[in-house]
């Protein structure tokens, strides 16, 4: 009998078309996940003025959403690593276009923020799975680059949705966008025929044929055998149910630390994703102008992230974070003032670097930080414990908002929990992982 290390043959691999491939679905489906995320934002003004609502009652709309999101994050998150990725990668693109596209046809807050819940199911749940595939299949030497790459396209999807509604909105109504969110479900088929599935949810279940067919186009050097059995390194195999692996070994004190790095950090996303177009009109600037601001943002956390994510595989990923963090908190600070129009463009785009840019690092951190058993699980419960601070935004800066406080003090409120977070970051202890090439043998590893 052969036995074969999955975990190090991805890891030792050259990139290669199939994980070209896999990084376009995992872009892909986020690129609709970010649409659906940041429709809300743009369309928040037209929704409030034909609805006749304050922006303490928007904000609780806006959260609807994120409630679900939480919910998702931390069910289908563990679910995944039951069930297989690919199985809830499939039910999220559903729920997420669906339901968004249903909230389309409301016409009062109370059917809208339950469409918005279930569509939040969907939005949470996918962002943990997608992390998860793309860390397990990446090799070592990129990882952090190709997860900061797919999450990219939650910018993208973010900068799609200011250009749809600066088309559409005030030409067809605000409901036209969230239509408009119903096309990826017909997706669905494609990502479930052509999404390979996790090679740990496969090791573990003994799917050994499956397995033959996935890793030669991993790694062209490996030629399957009958003799062939397939292992998984101690730390993927370890007994135990997922969630409670997120506590072993020392991982307790990190865990909640990450928690709290990802509460902060969702805060301060979700404040300038649902409240920058109105803080910026109620500055002054007109719709047009306002939504261009979003533009700016998502263009900057399109940077931040595939910017982060190379200096993460060059450099330590913690270190990097603790950078990102400390110039969110500066730049959001910043962003009260009055400064010249170039300038403030500058700062948006910077606050997107070091907001929505560093919650995707962050999410290439969680991926790394948990072993594979427990990985989509790790992730899914840290995004779901962060989600109570992006429900707890909207809400917050909503109330703000409401109180007519100078502009300064909306900002400081986003910018405190950047600091919060660098803190955080810095208390998490990184367990040292072996380079590419001293990986533990397959006699260290269960066999499946």
């Amino acid at each position: 009998m052969r036995p074969i290390d999955v975990k190090a043959l991805c890891d030792n691999a050259r990139f290669s078309q199939f994980h070209l491939l896999l990084l376009f679905w995992c872009a892909v489906i986020i690129i609709f996940d970010g649409y659906d995320l940041a429709v809300v934002g743009i369309a928040l003004p037209s929704i409030m003025r034909e609805m006749g609502i304050e922006s303490a009652s928007a904000g609780f709309m806006v959260s609807s959403a994120l409630l679900g999101m939480m919910i998702g994050a931390v069910f289908l998150g563990t679910i995944a690593d039951r069930i297989g990725r690919v199985r809830a990668i499939v039910i999220c693109l559903l729920l997420f276009s669906i339901f968004t596209a249903a909230a389309g046809v409301t016409s009062n807050p109370v059917t809208f923020s339950i469409a918005r819940f279930i569509a939040g199911l969907g939005i949470g749940g996918v962002m943990p799975n997608v992390v998860a595939q793309m860390t397990e299949y990446s090799p070592r030497r990129i990882r952090s680059t190709m997860v900061t790459l797919m999450f990219s396209g939650y910018s993208v999807g973010g900068m799609v949705a200011a250009l749809v509604g600066k088309a559409m909105i005030e030409r067809y109504g605000w409901q036209s966008v969230f239509l408009a969110a119903g096309v990826p479900a017909l997706l669905a088929p494609l990502v479930w025929k052509l999404m390979p599935e996790s090679l740990a949810f496969l090791a573990r279940n003994g799917h050994k044929d499956r397995l033959k067919r996935i890793l030669p186009q991993i790694d062209s050097t490996y030629v399957p055998q009958e003799a062939d059995y397939f292992a998984l390194q101690d730390e993927c195999a370890a007994a135990g149910s997922p969630v409670k692996q997120l506590f072993l070994d020392g991982r307790g004190t990190s865990t909640v630390m990450l928690w709290v790095a990802f509460f902060m950090c969702l805060f301060m996303v979700y404040a300038l994703s649902s409240w920058l177009t109105k803080l910026m009109a109620s500055a002054g600037y007109s719709l047009g102008s306002a939504l261009t601001f979003v533009l700016v943002l998502n263009f900057g956390a399109m940077i931040g992230a595939i910017g982060g994510g190379w200096l993460a595989d060059r450099f330590n990923i913690k270190h990097v974070l603790i950078v990102m963090y400390g110039l969110s908190a500066a730049s959001i600070s910043m962003l009260g003032f009055k400064v010249p129009i170039e300038a403030l463009f500058f700062l948006v785009g910077l606050a997107g670097a070091s907001t929505i840019g560093t919650q995707i690092v962050t999410y290439a951190f969680a991926g790394q930080f948990y072993p594979a058993v427990a990985r989509a699980t790790g992730i899914g419960w840290a995004s779901g414990v962060g989600r109570s601070g992006a429900i707890l935004a909207p809400i917050v800066i909503g109330f703000l908002v409401s109180q007519s406080l100078p502009l300064q003090q909306n900002f400081f409120a986003i910018a405190i929990p950047g600091a919060i977070a660098m803190v955080a970051i810095c208390l998490i202890k990184v367990r040292r992982t072996p380079p590419v090439g001293e990986m533990p043998v397959a006699a260290k590893a269960k066999p499946v």
